[in-house]
């Protein structure tokens, strides 16, 4: 299980996110960046940042779920986007998908992604606890070559 930790020699955390985790013993998952597709690759949201914002949360919910992960597992956070203000005010959305202990995050503004209509992608990382996590039967042992 993960531990969220707030240095006291540091500044104080002003949003929903934590300084650091410590990552314990469980199944460490690492999701690519998500947009706002829904499952037929469609843009969801187009032109509002918080129907963005949700969308991108609901595909890291739906693929933490499917391998036994819960939102509350996610340890770590990267948010890239074009408009940073835009994004900074949906940050009611985020706190939809967190309570504290909350996950480590990095924001950064970007000039673009690979679609002009996509202004926000999201990476996670997360520690889903062993008792709960699904290994997909259709995963690949991932080998570099000899």
């Amino acid at each position: 299980m993960a531990e969220s930790y707030n240095p006291d020699d540091l500044w104080t955390p002003f949003g929903a996110f934590s300084m650091m985790m410590v990552q314990g013993s469980g199944q460490i998952v690492n999701l690519k960046g998500q947009v706002s597709l829904d499952t037929a690759s469609n843009l969801v949201g187009a032109g509002d940042m918080r129907v963005l914002v949700g969308q991108v949360l609901a595909n890291i919910q739906t693929a933490l779920s499917a391998v036994g992960g819960l939102m509350s597992d996610v340890t770590s956070l990267t948010h890239y986007t074009t408009d940073i203000e835009a994004f900074m005010g949906a940050g009611d959305i985020r706190n939809a998908y967190f309570t504290e202990p909350f996950p480590i995050t990095t924001t950064i503004q970007v000039a673009a992604l690979y679609h002009p209509d996509l202004v926000i992608e999201i990476t996670a990382s997360a520690e889903i606890p062993h008792e709960r996590f699904k290994r997909p039967a259709q995963a690949r042992a991932m080998h570099c070559p000899v």
